[in-house]
């Protein structure tokens, strides 16, 4: 019987990932291991580098959940409530024991990495349609919106996080 071939996760990847993400525009970079868009489970490495920003949204109508599993570096996760306003966050971090989170459908979040070569494995149910995938939160200012920075920073503010202290490269 034929074995299926495996896909590793190993510090080659990651590094290579990791190395193209800090070269990119929006500072983050995905490896897909889900072969199409119609897989039933979406399965990926998420590269992010500090400053990138993603807006706050929520997986519905299709509802789908997701989840992280910190892999290097720091990442915060955070949630909000219909109005925007933050109801809880989680930093992962392998080094303190806080290796993972899953989020449940229909909950807004964003996720935010506090050190550069920052990866996660990242799960969520598929099938990816960009149609419906995400539900963008009106009360954030999109990815390409000026107010990004403004947004990012009150963001750490309110969870009390220095922005300067981010180990950069």
């Amino acid at each position: 019987m034929p074995v299926p071939e495996m896909i590793p996760i190993d510090r080659a990847s990651i590094g290579h990932l990791v190395a193209k993400a800090r070269l990119s525009k929006r500072g983050r970079l995905n490896l897909n291991f889900h072969p199409h868009d119609s897989d039933p489970l979406q399965r990926l490495l998420n590269a992010i580098e500090p400053g990138s920003y993603i807006q706050p949204h929520k997986h519905q109508d299709p509802d789908k959940t997701e989840a992280f599993i910190i892999l290097q570096g720091r990442l915060a996760v955070v949630v909000f409530d219909d109005a925007g306003q933050i109801t809880g966050h989680i930093i992962l971090d392998p080094s303190d024991g806080t290796f993972g989170v899953e989020i449940p459908p229909r909950t807004w979040h964003m996720i935010l990495a506090l050190t550069t070569g920052t990866v996660v494995y990242e799960v969520k149910n598929g099938p990816y349609n960009p149609a419906d995938d995400k539900k963008f939160a009106e009360w954030a200012p999109a990815e390409t919106d000026t107010r990004t920075a403004e947004f990012l920073e009150k963001i750490y503010g309110d969870l009390n996080i220095n922005p300067h202290n981010f180990n950069i490269h």
